[in-house]
């Protein structure tokens, strides 16, 4: 049964930094890498002290065989065998059997003491970070990605390390003082020749650990960074393909895949000289030892007894002593103190975290986003600070807009110069493959453009804080995202947060795209979609539609956004969005889409041509055959749409 809670936070610290960017400690070791992380330990261990006293009392009885080893050897054989009394050396051995007998109950008693340790020391820690996640979200903290990493994998680290080295550190401690003791007993020359190397190897030790700290530090960060970009990528995979954004995800992905790479190598580069450490310590005593084992008993200084009992106590005592030195507190102990100190930054919190700030005014900036920052629990995090500048107007302006995917590639969209008025209904068209989601994804601020500018009400697009960015421009791509819950969670998901404003938006959008008999035919708000999959691609479309609506975006971008509806149902849906308050822009795969628009923008790689549908189809070649083929395409019930002006 798990012991008694334990409060873990630090005294006198604030509350954790990012995880996006490692703490601004000192050297591993120092710090929150170091002194932080053993802080936390003996705030951890505290509550069990009975149970660890328990332990520690068991572990000195079962060093008591290891101190006795050589002792016991050496009397075999010089009062016994080589005596010519084989009875007594017999006796002597079996006594040292009794001990290893003895060695065994004591072992046997001393694990349940330390699982009294080691399991509520997981759940108070598991307690403790989950308190602290929820605590910094409620007080307006930014979404924590690395948080599961700790919850799961940093936690079980820690679990198993201090389950290892509790059951190590005795064996170790006890194996080193006891072949040490057991050897000035037996033969104090051979005690101080030994105690050099040994010295030797300890400071050799001392002077790696340092580099270790700081290179299993650099393998934790790289392994947190790469849970927080990988995870909202994974999360987003549909999107992203349907953006034409898998290029710039590997990308992402696979910088932070090197980082992780290059730690692990480091670490593992500085972990070859641990076997110096061995070597030194275990490996050129016992060697010396052999070597003058002969001049030593020619000149008296030992019997033969003593030579194998002192090798007894160097190969059975200090030489797994040495390994367990460089193999446990070289390795499992350095993981574990950069582990605690990791730790230890994201459990403690401030005695008061001040609340998050106000929404922003309706009214003063008309938040909307289809793709709101998200918290652990996947709900949109509270509003940000306001910009020092606020946006004037929703007005989109675009000079020499270039973009290509790679630096010898040539350009998707190359010189494009176009603006949208506030409250202008604009079509986007083209052949495929000219760009027009490569377009969308600019103007929405998903991708960046390799020349020219983007400007929204009188900012330039990277300039816009991208919390306000995502609350102010709302992209609804063809691929549409519904997610497990229910109907209504869905629906209200980017709605204000008052329940009675949500649920009037939430119905307003359901009656205006035309999505109402989807409702009463899943069984209303409440109904709970377990498996968004079930969905056809029309229904999720109409669902991600109605989201959209409900929010109160003004500037929206439908990229091929009805593709799976019908021409009526797309005609309502275009029609609401049209009618509704903010700047339209549709990525159109019908002809109808075109002409219901107030101005269309002909795409055809080459040029890019602005005007009405009448204008373009005395105008523009490329526009008449593509309403020409669609038309052709209508009349004879030939490909779909989408098979024809799909874009990138």
């Amino acid at each position: 049964m798990p012991g008694p809670s334990v409060r873990l936070p630090l005294p006198g610290r604030s509350a954790a930094p990012s995880t996006a960017a490692p703490p601004t400690a000192g050297p591993a070791g120092d710090g929150p890498a170091g002194g932080s992380g053993w802080r936390l330990l003996p705030a951890l261990l505290r509550p069990r002290r009975r149970p660890l006293a328990a332990a520690a009392a068991w572990s000195l009885v079962e060093a008591v065989p290891a101190l006795l080893s050589g002792l016991l050897l050496a009397a075999a054989l010089d009062g016994g065998f080589l005596a010519g009394r084989p009875g007594a050396g017999l006796a002597w051995l079996g006594l040292l059997g009794f001990a290893m007998l003895f060695r065994a109950v004591a072992m046997r008693m001393m694990f349940p003491c330390l699982a009294a340790v080691v399991e509520p020391l997981r759940d108070d820690l598991v307690r403790a970070l989950v308190s602290a996640t929820v605590t910094r979200a409620a007080g307006g903290a930014a979404p924590d990605p690395a948080a599961a990493t700790r919850l799961t994998e940093q936690v079980e680290t820690v679990r198993n390390l201090v389950s290892a080295l509790l059951r190590s550190a005795r064996t170790l401690g006890m194996s080193l003082v006891a072949a040490l003791g057991g050897l000035l007993i037996l033969s104090p020359v051979v005690a101080a020749a030994v105690a050099v190397p040994v010295a030797a190897a300890l400071a050799v030790f001392a002077r790696l650990m340092p580099v270790l700290l700081a290179r299993q530090r650099a393998l934790i960060l790289a392994d947190e960074d790469l849970t927080a970009r990988a995870t909202p990528i994974l999360a987003g995979l549909r999107d992203i393909a349907a953006c034409g954004a898998r290029a710039q995800a590997h990308a992402a992905v696979e910088s932070a895949v090197a980082v992780q790479a290059a730690a692990t190598r480091a670490l593992a580069r500085a972990g070859v000289s641990r076997r110096l450490v061995v070597t030194l310590g275990a490996h050129l005593p016992l060697a010396g030892l052999l070597i003058a084992a002969r001049p030593l008993i020619e000149a008296g200084h030992l019997s033969p007894g003593e030579v194998v009992g002192a090798a007894a106590y160097l190969a059975t005592g200090l030489d797994p002593a040495m390994r367990m030195l460089v193999g446990v507190v070289g390795s499992w102990g350095v993981t574990l103190t950069v582990v605690l100190g990791r730790l230890a930054e994201t459990v403690a919190v401030p005695a008061r975290i001040p609340p998050g700030p106000p929404s922003p005014s309706p009214a003063a900036l008309t938040p909307a986003a289809l793709t709101p920052a998200r918290n652990g629990a996947g709900r949109p995090l509270p509003s940000r600070p306001l910009p020092e500048r606020p946006l004037s107007g929703h007005r989109l302006e675009v000079e020499g807009l270039s973009f290509a995917y790679a630096s010898r590639a040539a350009p998707v969209v190359h010189g494009l110069d176009l603006t949208v008025a506030e409250g202008e209904h604009l079509a986007v068209v083209g052949p495929s493959g000219v760009g027009k989601s490569t377009l969308s994804m600019l103007l929405t601020g998903l991708q960046r453009p390799t020349g020219g500018r983007i400007r929204l009400g009188g900012l330039a697009l990277e300039a816009i804080p991208e919390h306000l960015l995502r609350t102010v421009v709302a992209l609804v791509p063809q691929e549409a995202y519904v997610f497990a819950g229910t109907l209504g969670e869905n629906l209200a998901y980017l709605c204000p947060s008052d329940p009675r404003t949500a649920d009037r938006r939430v119905r307003e959008a359901v009656d205006a795209v035309g999505a109402r008999a989807l409702v009463e035919r899943l069984g209303g708000l409440d109904a709970v979609i377990e498996e968004p999959a079930a969905l056809s691609a029309g229904e999720r479309q109409l669902i991600t539609l109605a989201r959209a609506y409900a929010s109160p975006a003004r500037v929206v971008v439908l990229d091929e956004a009805t593709c799976h509806l019908d021409p009526a149902a797309e005609l309502r849906a275009e029609t609401a969005f049209a009618a509704r308050e903010g700047t339209l822009i549709v990525i159109a795969h019908r002809i109808s889409s075109a002409c219901r628009a107030g101005r269309v923008l002909v795409m055809d790689g080459a040029d890019a041509l602005t005007g009405s549908h009448r204008e373009l189809l005395a105008r523009s070649p490329v526009y008449a055959g593509l309403v020409g083929h669609w038309r052709d395409d209508d009349a004879a019930g030939g490909p779909s749409p989408r098979q024809v002006t799909a874009g990138t």
